[in-house]
């Protein structure tokens, strides 16, 4: 066992500060990891305020990590000290069930081992990124491409892969015409890989703020939803429509602007229950649907696309002593487009 700096949130709400928090012994099949940066994702916010239930604290947030193996277990044959690596939002799953056979532990049948604010098969309680080392079963990370810069890749952990997965599941390609709902840390990337993918891609935002940003990024065309025109224009259009948001959206006017077949899918998650038309459904054989992360192998194979293409997240980089003015700011959308902390700071 080792005793390591991190940033901890001690109650529901309160603002983190830094402490100590002690990671597990290597054993045979761990990796040591030292975490060189951590993204903010808005799902820590949501984990620190309790907004999606009674949690664990004090917390220690943070599933976008990167960093570089420092030591290996025995038995460990994947990686090597001096390994560039990432870990998401899991560290554990059952490894028996049929959706972990698949390569989909992201639904384990019987729940998988969050990276943080859950507890382990050892009644430990997990620890997240926002620290200077974490120790992971080697089957629970991934290799970060020597071309992705890691302060780049760590959004991708989270992020990268919570747009890629549905993306690639309800095949986009050539000739795909998707929209993206929300241009934030989510949606920044959803817009460039699916345009890496060939889709004619579309971002769906309140407002035309962030317009120009949102065509540099890739996209093709960017519409304000605070604009009744939009709906009645673009009705029928999409065969793909991905919603990043966390606020209750009017779904069923979304849904209208799917083509016979489409795909609304939702990877954000808002607190409050929302209601849906259903004959938006019926009238067009139409789906609406969620998703969430990836399995690891699927996450690999979207870092591998990432430095293919050249993606990588847009970040701020920022000290630890200024997470909870990040917090703040993410919460007013006031950051462009991930906020990655430095780990040397804390």
């Amino acid at each position: 066992m080792s005793t390591v700096a991190a940033y901890a949130a001690p109650a529901p709400k309160a603002p983190l500060e830094r402490t100590t928090i002690d990671r597990r012994a290597v054993g045979a099949h761990d990796v040591l990891i030292d975490i060189k940066f951590a993204g903010i994702c808005h799902s820590d916010i949501h984990q620190v305020n309790e907004g999606w239930g009674e949690a664990i604290f004090p917390m220690v947030p943070g599933h976008e990590i990167a960093g570089v193996v420092a030591e290996v277990g025995s038995e460990v044959t994947r990686y090597a000290v001096g390994d560039r690596v990432g870990v998401g939002c899991f560290v554990d799953s059952c490894r028996e069930c049929d959706y972990c056979l698949r390569g989909l532990e992201q639904y384990c049948a019987k729940g998988n081992t969050q990276t943080y604010n859950a507890v382990d098969k050892n009644g430990d309680v997990t620890y997240g990124g926002y620290s200077k080392q974490i120790v992971v079963d080697e089957n629970y990370a991934v290799r970060i491409p020597d071309s992705l810069p890691l302060d780049v890749a760590a959004p991708l952990l989270c992020a990268g892969i919570t747009l890629y997965s549905p993306l690639k599941n309800w095949n986009v390609g050539p000739g795909s015409k998707v929209a993206i709902v929300g241009l934030g840390g989510l949606g920044h990337m959803g817009v460039k890989i699916a345009r890496a993918l060939g889709a004619e891609v579309t971002v769906l935002s309140q407002s035309l703020r962030k317009k120009d940003d949102g065509l540099k990024l890739g996209a093709h065309d960017y519409r304000a939803t605070s604009d009744p025109a939009t709906f009645s224009e673009l009705a029928g259009k999409f065969d793909v429509i991905v919603s990043t948001v966390s606020a209750p959206l009017d779904f069923s006017a979304y849904l209208g602007l799917l083509r016979t077949e489409g795909a609304l899918v939702n990877v954000g998650a808002p607190e409050e229950p929302i209601s849906v038309n259903l004959f938006g459904l019926i009238t067009g054989r139409r789906t609406f649907a969620g998703s969430m992360i990836g399995g690891i192998a699927e996450t690999q194979e979207m870092l591998d696309f990432c430095a293919e293409h050249g993606l990588g997240a847009e970040i701020e980089l920022i000290n630890a002593d200024q997470i909870n003015v990040a917090y703040e700011r993410v919460q007013s959308s006031d950051v462009r487009y991930r906020f990655v902390i430095d780990t040397a700071t804390i």
